[in-house]
């Protein structure tokens, strides 16, 4: 049904109008890790996101996203199907949780959809460029 295969630097700028449209301040590209998943269908890129890998036994994945222009009645399944990807992943390689911070109520849902479960909310991210 669906493809998922590693996202290529050639990907960045497609997900640069992804996360515009979505109203996400995008990524710099040299802070994303080359551990990304695009899924696509016929051609189509529908969805994509990146894991995180630690020293420790923690991943994280972020940076979710999905096509705008992708209105299909399987999007939802798509998005699923990027997060079940990248906890493959996460398993493959021995982490033994995975972390993500979200905000959006959809990919909330989706999340726990696969079986993940809520942990703190109403928290605050602090970054600090460098």
């Amino acid at each position: 049904m669906f493809n998922a295969r590693i996202i290529k630097e050639e990907d960045y700028q497609e997900l640069l109008t992804w996360w515009k449209w979505h109203r996400f301040p995008a990524p710099a590209i040299e802070m994303l890790p080359n551990s990304g998943v695009m899924i696509s269908k016929k051609e189509i890129n529908i969805c994509a996101g990146y894991i995180y890998f630690t020293n420790s036994s923690i991943c994280w994945v972020e940076f979710i996203v999905s096509n705008p222009d992708y209105r299909e009645s399987d999007r939802k399944e798509a998005i699923k199907e990027v997060i079940q990807q990248l906890t493959s992943i996460a398993k493959d390689n021995g982490f033994k949780a995975v972390y993500t911070n979200l905000k959006n109520p959809s990919l909330i849902k989706y999340f726990k959809e696969v079986n993940y479960q809520e942990g703190s909310i109403q928290t605050t991210e602090m970054i600090r460029l460098l």
